[in-house]
This record gives C-alpha cells, structure tokens and sequence, in this order.
C-alpha cells in the first residue's frame, strides 16, 4: 500500500518535501472535473442544464469531449465518485445530466477552425482517441486523415458495444460532428499491408496512432480451439456488423466478470440464448463491471457462478463444444487491487452443459508491424512517453488502448485530446480553443439534503427481447431539481480561491 501511495502520488509527495505545501489539495479544486480524465467542465454544463441552455451544455462538453453523446449512454462517470455533494447526501448524477442536455440539445453546429495552417496530420484508427485528436487537431487549423481499417468509425465505441446501451444512430450523431470540421476518412485501409507507417511519415507533418484492443486474450486451456468457442471481441463484432451469430435455443457459458462480459451475456439472451451462463473466477461482488451491469444481466435471465475459474472445455467427436469445465476457487490474500487472489479449492471440477463458450477476459492490439518497425512495446502495448510522442520515431505519437490497454471511453477521449495538444506543440503551434460559451452564476438557493433521481429502464421481460434502448432519460422536472443539487465548487470554497474553471482549452 506505501509503495502503491507513492507511485500514484509522487508528485504530490515531492511537493511536500520540496515546496512544503499539499499539492492535492490545490490540484483538486473542482473534484469532479479533477476526476474526469478529459477535464470536462462539469460544473459548468450543469448549471447551463438547470437554466434550460442544453445546446450551450452541449457545446461546453464538447470543449472536453466531442463525443458528449457516447458518454451520456455509457461513460463509467468517476466523477461522481469524488463529488462533493457525496458529503450531504449523495453524488450528483452527472451522466444523466448529460443525457438530458444531449437528448433534448438541438443541432449543435460545428465551431469555426481557426486559419489553416498548412499542416496535414494522419490519424491511425478511428476509434474514440483517434477521433478526438482528429476534432481537436482540425479545429486549430491542421488538415486531418483518419486511416481506419473497417467499413465504419468509431471503433469499441460501434463493434465493442452493444446497441441498447449505445443506439448507433446517437453514436453517428457524435460522428458527423466531428466530420463536420473538415476531417477526412480513408477506410478500409490497414497501416501495414494497404499502406505503410514510413510513407505516412514522409507524407504527413505527424501521425497519431491509435489502434484500438481487437484481439482477444486466450484461456489456454484444453479445447479451446472447438467449434462454439468464440472470443468476445468477435461476437460483438458481428452484432456491429449486422451479422449476429446464431444463439437461439443455444446453452452459453461467459467466462469474464468486466462490462464485456456482462454485454456477451446480455446480447446473448437478446439472441434468443436458452440459458446464459456467466462464470467468475473471483466474487461476484469483486467483478470489475458496475454494479448496474451486473444487476441488470442477473434481471435479464443470466445465472452468475461466482468462485469458479475455466479449466477446460469438453468437445464430442465432432470437435464442438458440449460443456464447459469449471473449477471451484477460494478465496486468498488480498492483492494490490484490494480484492481476494483466487486460489483451486480442494473440490471437484464442474462441468456446464452447453453448446456456446464466450471468451471474455480482456482484449490485445496487434503490435507486431509496430514493432518490427522500431517502435517500443512492453507488455503488448505500444510505449509511449509522457507527451504521447514515441522518441525513436520522429513525427509519431501514440495513445488510447495501444498505450494503456483496454480502457474506459472517457479515457481513450482524453489521450485523444492530450495527443492534440502535443502534436499542435510539436507543429509549432499553441492554439487556444474557446467554444464561446458564457457560463451562468450559481443560484442563491440552500442546497439542503435531498435525494438523487435515478434514470429508469424499461422491464427486464420486455427489453431483453430487443436490441433497442434499454434506458429512459430524466423528465423535465428531475433534471432541473438534479442539477440545482449542485454545489458549484467552480465558484465556492476552494474551487473559488483557485480561480474557477479553465474558459480556454
């Protein structure tokens, strides 16, 4: 745990030996935009949300994050994690909040770039990271070419998630925002075969790569390489692609206890799945994914055996899959994650019937190009310095899931937006974005204790039959009485001493 502290808060223990000063405390003046990655203004679109000014909150959002919508369905929000109103009563709910602001914002118009600088930029992979740094880079003048190896934007944002939490017309609407700013797209071209990374280099000023995680972590167990074996990564895909595997009247058994694996459970019942297994290694209240996920899977008809680690998959003569192999852990130490090691209980293997077994354990890049052409990976992850420029490579940047792993969307968003500002650095630039947007002060009322409003969703029994949305918005009346919960920590306390929001990007 020492050695944990020091690590994350090293520059907060070098300020109290050199500076004698707590540099948390003046860092974290606003602790919800302190606690999102992209910095997004939090307290600021709030208070345009209570004031009825959703197209301005809209535009405030996308200061920090051009992909306001993506977020309103699925950001994972950390910052309601350290929201202050969490000492009165409970957290603000800032993601809906921000659903309401995009559900009911109108055509919020692309802002004007500032004078073209001459200077092209080429963006590999257009997932969540790779079109933020695009959005960010246009805007301040640079000409922007996304390559993306599919037939669509958006990476794990279309192929990695399923339509009832994130509609894809919602996730176009983010989209074509971007693409509104004069981004341009080359798809269907894979860096390495189609084109390669030198003649990017030598056509381009600079190049940003950000490949997302599409491969799939392996069991390496026995059978798993029999027919019905699939990976999580390629089953939600083909949902993507209009091209959804047949489950119907299928046994499925989902290794994994992350969001993934609680999506490859729940679209396996809405793809007409007899019984849907879902199988943990760990406690189930150790599982990574939210707690809403879980909940709303154990709703939708998924049985979850918690304590029960893979140790093989049992095939016929055929070569497929008839039943998985389970073996019962117990419960050990306590890691560095806080959480019990698993460890093989002196007990029987289980073995499952079932016809179908979903790999969901975690996601790899594919590294190797890279690699191969002097670029630094550790782990199966691109190595990246501090200002996402790879110092081997001259011109090149990396960030997103190939520099930290698999990660949160808010994440990759703000590895986008840091990449921006270094590459707009490293062309000679320092461009200041101001969105124009004039924040309202705070309302002279009491913030008295009172509670949260919580989005509904529709019955488990009749949303598990479709792909459609799963999650209702808050009415008129919740958001407002939601939003003037806000404590405003922009404008008082310490949010105040330190000068309140940042108005420029």
């Amino acid at each position: 745990m020492v050695h944990k502290s020091v690590s994350d808060f090293r520059d907060d223990f070098i300020a109290h030996i050199t500076e004698n000063r707590c540099l948390g405390n003046l860092e974290q003046s606003i602790p919800c935009v302190s606690f999102c990655p992209s910095h997004v203004d939090i307290p600021g679109y709030i208070a345009l949300v209570a004031d009825g000014r959703y197209d301005d909150a809209v535009q405030l959002i996308r200061k920090d994050n051009p992909f306001p919508t993506a977020c309103a369905f699925v950001c994972e929000h950390p910052c309601e994690t350290n929201c202050r109103r969490n000492m009165v009563d409970d957290a603000i709910n800032i993601r809906a909040l921000k659903r309401y602001a995009v559900d009911h914002g109108g055509h919020v118009p692309a802002p004007t770039t500032a004078p073209v600088t001459g200077k092209q930029v080429a963006v590999i992979g257009g997932g969540p990271s790779g079109m933020t740094a695009a959005y960010y880079l246009q805007l301040m003048g640079h000409q922007v070419t996304v390559y993306e190896r599919l037939g669509y934007l958006g990476g794990m944002l279309r192929y990695g998630i399923p339509s009832y939490r994130l509609p894809r017309q919602r996730l176009d609407d983010d989209l074509n925002h971007i693409l509104a700013t004069g981004v341009r797209v080359k798809f269907g071209v894979n860096v390495g075969t189609d084109v390669t990374l030198e003649n990017l280099l030598e056509q381009y000023d600079a190049v940003y790569l950000s490949i997302g995680a599409h491969t799939d972590k392996k069991l390496k167990i026995e059978g798993e390489n029999a027919d019905g074996v699939m990976s999580a990564v390629e089953m939600l895909r083909r949902i993507g692609e209009h091209n959804p595997p047949d489950f119907q009247g299928k046994r499925v058994v989902v290794v994994g206890g992350g969001n993934v694996a609680m999506d490859v459970a729940r679209s396996s019942i809405r793809l007409g799945a007899e019984k849907v297994t879902i199988a943990y290694r760990r406690r189930k209240k150790d599982m990574t994914a939210l707690a809403e996920e879980v909940e709303g899977a154990v709703a939708e008809g998924c049985e979850v055996l918690e304590m029960y680690a893979p140790d093989h998959i049992k095939t016929n003569d055929a070569g497929h899959c008839i039943a998985m192999g389970l073996r019962p852990q117990i419960a050990g130490a306590i890691d560095r994650s806080g959480r019990p090691t698993p460890m093989d209980a002196p007990e029987p293997v289980l073995e499952i019937p079932c016809d179908i077994v979903v790999v969901a354990i975690g996601q790899n890049i594919q590294w190797e190009y890279f690699a191969e052409k002097g670029i630094p990976v550790n782990r199966g992850t691109i190595t990246a310095d501090n200002d996402s420029a790879l110092s081997t490579v001259e011109g090149l940047f990396a960030g997103g899931d190939c520099v930290t792993g698999p990660a949160t969307v808010i994440r990759s968003i703000a590895a986008g937006k840091v990449a921006a500002a270094n590459i707009d650095a490293y062309l000679g630039y320092q461009h200041k974005l101001d969105f124009g947007v004039t924040v309202p002060e705070p309302h002279f009322i009491d913030r008295t204790p009172w509670g949260r409003c919580n989005t509904k969703e529709r019955e488990a029994c009749d949303r598990k039959q479709d792909f459609e949305m799963i999650e209702y918005s808050l009415s008129q009346t919740e958001a407002k009485q939601e939003a003037l919960r806000c404590l405003r920590c922009d404008k008082y306390g310490l949010g105040a001493l330190k000068g309140g929001r940042v108005e420029q990007w």
